[in-house]
């Protein structure tokens, strides 16, 4: 009787085993899809069932490579989490990474981030010369971090100091700007903002020291920004006085034409 009992036990289990794979799907998902190195993940999830003493296996992949292994404790509602952190010899690749968990038999859920390392590129703290033409040239003092400075111009035009930067990395610049040659002023003299362009796109900038020789400037960059335009009130004073005086020669040019044209009808 016993063994027809215990035989009665061993189907029903082994026929429950299908119904359970079936009946206990796992989910998983990250707080984010973009990550850089150093940053820290989190993996979250849950099972519709929790079966005591059985972990969650967590497997991290890139391409074919396994980046990081774990067993995650689920918790008694069935929810679990982990935190990977992006950083050591394994965490060397830009691209499409794969989470892939997995519970019981036959559980599994996958899901990808994007991972883009550090560039290793130094903080560089330097002085570029500027070309001012005929004016001769400037000194701007500068510490970039996360790119490389190509090339300083002035936008006389714009009032304008334009830096052409490699951004290999999210990054900074910070400028210390020479009053002498820029600067961002109204009307009483008193310090205006300045207006910070990155490709075309305003943007916000922190100023840190200030006194009567310049003004130090921090703006933040995205990786691929190529162009940071500082737009003040004045570029070189010369560029100034010059600008003025085509504006002055074109409206005397046109009150002339203007009084000509009266004179003729007349």
């Amino acid at each position: 009787m016993k063994k027809i009992l215990y035989g009665i036990i061993f189907l029903v289990s082994i026929s429950f085993l299908p119904i359970f794979a079936q009946t206990n799907p796992i989910t998983v998902q990250t707080d984010d899809k973009n990550y850089d190195e150093g940053d820290t993940i989190v993996i979250s999830g849950e099972v519709t069932t929790v079966v005591p003493g059985t972990p969650v296996v967590l497997q991290v992949f890139f391409e074919a490579n396994l980046i990081e292994i774990a067993q995650i404790t689920i918790a008694q509602d069935g929810s679990y989490s982990h935190t990977v952190i992006t950083e050591g010899p394994l965490w060397n690749k830009a691209g499409n990474y794969l989470i892939r968990v997995s519970f019981g038999e036959g559980n599994v859920a996958e899901t990808e981030f994007e991972f883009s390392p550090k560039t290793n590129v130094p903080d560089v703290t330097s002085i570029f010369e500027v070309d001012a033409g005929s004016s001769g040239t400037f000194d701007v003092e500068y510490t970039i971090k996360g790119g490389i400075v190509m090339d300083m111009t002035i936008d006389p035009k714009f009032f304008a100091l334009i830096v052409q930067v490699d951004a290999r990395d999210e990054g900074s610049i910070t400028l210390d700007l020479p009053r002498e040659f820029i600067g961002a002023e109204k009307q009483d003299g008193k310090d205006d903002v300045f207006i910070i362009l990155i490709d075309n796109i305003e943007v916000p900038y922190s100023e840190t020291i200030t006194n009567s020789d310049s003004r130090k400037i921090t703006i933040d960059f995205e990786q691929g920004d190529k162009d940071i335009g500082i737009i003040g009130t004045y570029v070189i004073p010369e560029f100034a006085t010059i600008v003025m005086m085509i504006l002055i020669v074109g409206i005397t040019g046109s009150i002339l034409i203007t009084k000509n044209r009266i004179q003729a009808r007349i």
